[in-house]
Parts: C-alpha cells; sequence; structure tokens
C-alpha cells in the first residue's frame, strides 16, 4: 500500500509523519500520476479528489474507488473486500 499526494516531497514528508502513516507516501508534485489516473482536478482547487485503486502486480486496475468531495472515502473494510 502507498498513498499519493499532488504535493512536494516536503509536504508529503511532514503530512506522513503528522498522521503517523505506517506506509509509503509518495509526492506527485507535477500531477502527472494524479492526471493519468483521471483524478486531477476533478474536483477543483487543483489537487487530485480522494480515490482508491486496486491493483494487481500486472498493473491491472481491479477496483476503483474515486470520492466525490473531499471527505468522501471508502472505508477499509470496504477497501479490504476487494483485495484480490
Amino acid at each position: 500500500m502507498i498513498a499519493l499526494a499532488v504535493n512536494s516531497v516536503a509536504a508529503v514528508e511532514g503530512a506522513g509523519q503528522t498522521v503517523g502513516a505506517a506506509y509509503p507516501i509518495l509526492a506527485d508534485s507535477a500531477h502527472q500520476v494524479a492526471e493519468a489516473y483521471g483524478v486531477y482536478n476533478l474536483l477543483g482547487g487543483n489537487v487530485a479528489a480522494p480515490a482508491v485503486f486496486v491493483i494487481n502486480t500486472d498493473g491491472r486496475i481491479l477496483w476503483s474507488y474515486v470520492g466525490q468531495g473531499s471527505t468522501d472515502r471508502p472505508s477499509a473494510q470496504t477497501i479490504i473486500e476487494h483485495l484480490p
């Protein structure tokens, strides 16, 4: 599991420490990944919409959820149910 944020490396490192993330948080400051997955600026504000992608080892998206607002995220249980 990794998280990706449309932000600078310094901001992402600070956020990871603040929330105590037990997983890597990567910076997508040029928003290339967010654009590739179709979630950049989807809700405005020049940020990525909250989204979850379950991707298999072949790189195929098995399941995805794209939030309709900044706090719209699936529960951990919902994500677990979609893991292979």
